[in-house]
């Protein structure tokens, strides 16, 4: 991360949860596919970072995630969404949109 964006780790890390569960919510996605769509944008990040993320998601049950077989190698973990992870992210969208309208009317 570009020394200047150091100032702002605080908004990005309450983000990133929030950008994940957009990421998941897609469809079925390995942990690598997460770090390809967040790559090239402020919130690339990497997978010290995104593991214990999936973890602490997983842990409260608003991600799950199921084992597929890879010809590539060992299988892999693919996350999806659960009913309660679907209703949180739709929560958290009420309030992005709540949140970018007040930022929004305090610049007027």
């Amino acid at each position: 991360m570009p020394p200047d964006l150091d100032r702002f780790s605080a908004i990005r890390k309450g983000l990133l949860e929030y950008l994940v569960l957009k990421v998941v919510a897609g469809d079925k996605v390995y942990a690598a596919d997460i770090l390809a769509k967040l790559g090239g944008t402020e919130f690339a990040t990497q997978e010290g970072t995104l593991y214990p993320l999936l973890s602490k998601l997983r842990r409260a049950e608003l991600l799950d995630y199921q084992w597929v077989e890879s010809e590539a190698g060992p299988p892999r973990k693919y996350y999806r969404l659960t009913a309660k992870g679907r209703a949180w992210l739709g929560e958290l969208n009420a309030y992005w949109k709540t949140l970018h309208a007040t930022v929004e009317r305090m610049g007027e």
